[in-house]
């Protein structure tokens, strides 16, 4: 399983990043996402709002590959901070939207080489689940720590934490 690669998401591989999204999503949450809400995705409405993203190129969308497979994927974007003066300090973060790895592959670095190219540097936000504690143990390993702030997601609407790796 070393034979992976991390390359940018391009037009036909943004089914497979949508396939491997809702796969994801049904191996990590399985026991904390209702099945009704798994049971719910759609592919092509999946891939539509991915395609987006990409088209617009608002985002970073590094891919991993085996061989020819997409086996997981990683979404950042940088974002202005209100206020922040551009003289005295970033006036724009990271944020990391989204990072999934099939649970095959969990363990071999890939979810470390997706997030440094999806949210490089630092300062970074993402949004995490509370009752996650698996994501709280890999995103502590990499510099980020609960900011306090809460919000409930509006698709699970399952209580979410605000986590922010500083600059450092």
């Amino acid at each position: 399983m070393s034979d992976w690669r991390i390359a940018p998401l391009t037009a036909n591989r943004v089914t497979e990043l949508a396939a491997c999204h809702i796969a994801s999503w049904r191996e990590a949450y399985d026991t904390l996402v209702p099945g009704h809400i798994l049971d719910g995705f759609d592919l092509a409405r999946s891939a539509i709002n991915w395609e987006r993203r990409r088209a617009a190129g608002t985002h970073r969308l590094p891919v991993a590959l085996v061989g020819d497979r997409l086996i997981g994927f990683a979404a950042g974007r940088d974002r202005p901070v209100p206020g922040r003066p551009a003289d005295r300090c970033p006036s724009t973060e990271a944020e990391l939207e989204a990072l999934y790895v099939r649970s095959a592959w969990h363990g071999t670095g890939i979810a470390d080489a997706l997030i440094d190219a999806a949210a490089p540097g630092s300062p970074c936000t993402l949004w995490v689940f509370a009752d996650y504690p698996r994501a709280h143990a890999f995103y502590r390993r990499h510099g980020f720590t609960d900011t306090g702030d809460r919000r409930t997601d509006p698709f699970t609407l399952l209580p979410e934490q605000l986590w922010r790796r500083e600059p450092g």
